[in-house]
């Protein structure tokens, strides 16, 4: 406890920290708020109600997670951020494939921008098309929370939820730019986070105080192996020669320099999972809009059921090809081989160039298989323990996109904090080990 107050008076010491800490804050606090704002037309009290009751588990809660339960009460902030971050894979593919846009991100900073402003208008079409579903599922399963219709309600409910998604993004960038960074993230883990007070207190009023504290405990040992694997690498040593001037007697003097290439276990992070949830989520949207089809019908009961096993296997396998795919887009083994070999560097006993790019595709290839098996059962873990007999909204802390995000952001937040202290000579956060990013280090770094 005293190694945690002397903590946070070191952070309250720097100013720049101690004021991007409470501007973060603020924001943050603005965007809670935000999510009860009620849409004109909309009984909130009705909404949340039919969700209590059970007709908002499934594919519906899972979404309510990452909004902070404001899909469920109807808010202006309904979609949240979600439609940014799609925008932003979606972009992120095409840069892969379009050779214009892998252009525009060799340009810098200016080329920065133009994506990022492109990123957005995309953002707008996404939002428009998500709230026209979003109102069209409130009005066919929860009629009676829309006490308004007609083209001013559709008109201005759709300008509302656009508005506020951008509202959001705009919250995310300052938070980015003058807070602690990550803004986004932060935006979806504070949201998540909301909701676990609300799914513990439930899980303690209905469950035995000793089974709550089993699965409390199973809660911290699932949370620690995730933390554990999210920061494991695979380093691939790497020798640079660097010239030292002696006198002239001795003239030049060649040491080489021992560093090392970090490979991610999970080079893809939560992608995969994101990816594999978008798909399974098409069959049951396409089934609402074929009601009479018994086709249909059957089909999205099957898939909105995310206990069952088939659906489960299946989505493990989708988890496991999208990992490979992600990882093949985020981590190009020809850029690394081809960085060494201008920068002097060679991995010893492989040839630079060529060589080199098959040694570290094959290093890579093998890591992933792990790590995507990793992601599947992590994806599998709220299924399981639902089965199980724990809540379905508590399930959702025990894996999957949820905890994957939520240890990804508090990890990144923590090292970028515990830069702030290292820079200034403070001592870290921690006494004893290191965060990741102070033990990885980037190619180039002095030994």
């Amino acid at each position: 406890m005293k190694k945690l107050w002397d903590t946070l008076k070191t952070l309250y010491k720097i100013e720049e920290l101690r004021q991007r800490i409470l501007y973060t804050l603020l924001l943050l606090l603005v965007y809670r708020l935000g999510t009860f704002i009620i849409l004109p037309g909309i009984d909130s009290s009705i909404l949340i109600e039919l969700f209590q009751r059970g007709q908002g588990e499934g594919i519906l809660g899972m979404l309510d997670v990452f909004v902070g339960g404001a899909f469920s009460r109807g808010s202006i902030l309904a979609l949240g951020i979600m439609p940014y971050i799609s925008a932003s894979i979606i972009i992120q593919l095409m840069t892969a494939a379009l050779p214009s846009l892998q252009k525009l991100q060799k340009e810098g900073e200016s080329g920065y921008r133009k994506i990022n402003q492109i990123t957005r208008y995309l953002t707008v079409v996404i939002t428009m098309g998500q709230s026209i579903g979003y109102l069209m599922n409130l009005r066919s399963q929860y009629p009676e929370a829309i006490t308004a219709d007609g083209f001013i309600f559709w008109g201005s409910a759709i300008f509302l939820i656009t508005a506020g998604t951008m509202f959001l993004v705009w919250l995310g960038e300052k938070i980015t730019d003058r807070g602690i960074g990550n803004g986004v993230s932060l935006i979806i883990t504070i949201g998540i986070i909301a909701q676990l007070p609300a799914a513990l207190l439930n899980e303690l009023q209905t469950k035995p105080l000793m089974l709550f504290y089993v699965e409390v405990l199973a809660l911290g040992l699932i949370t620690l192996g995730v933390v554990l694997v999210t920061t494991a690498v695979r380093r691939i040593p790497v020798n640079y020669a660097r010239h030292m001037m002696a006198s002239r007697k001795m003239g030049v003097m060649m040491q080489r320099a021992r560093q090392y290439i970090p490979l991610r276990l999970n080079s893809a992070g939560v992608m995969p999972i994101i990816f594999a949830q978008s798909i399974m989520f098409i069959p049951a949207t396409i089934a609402q809009f074929f009601p009479e089809s018994d086709f249909w019908t059957a089909t999205g009961t099957w898939f909105s059921d995310y206990t069952t096993v088939p659906y489960n296997i299946l989505f493990a396998i989708l988890i496991i090809l999208f990992t490979y795919f992600y990882t093949a887009i985020m981590v190009n083994p020809k850029d690394i081989a081809d960085q060494l070999k201008r920068n002097g560097g060679f991995i010893p006993g492989v040839k630079p160039g060529k060589k080199t790019a098959e040694y570290i595709d094959a290093v890579l290839t093998r890591i992933t298989l792990p790590g995507s098996i990793f992601l599947a059962i992590i994806a599998i873990i709220p299924a399981v323990v639902t089965v199980m007999g724990i809540s379905s909204n508590f399930a959702q802390f025990f894996g999957g996109t949820s905890l994957l995000i939520m240890i990804g952001v508090v990890l990144e937040t923590l090292q970028q904090i515990e830069g702030y202290l290292k820079q200034r000579n403070y001592e870290g956060l921690m006494k004893t080990g290191r965060l990741y990013a102070s033990r990885v280090k980037p190619i180039g770094a002095s030994v």
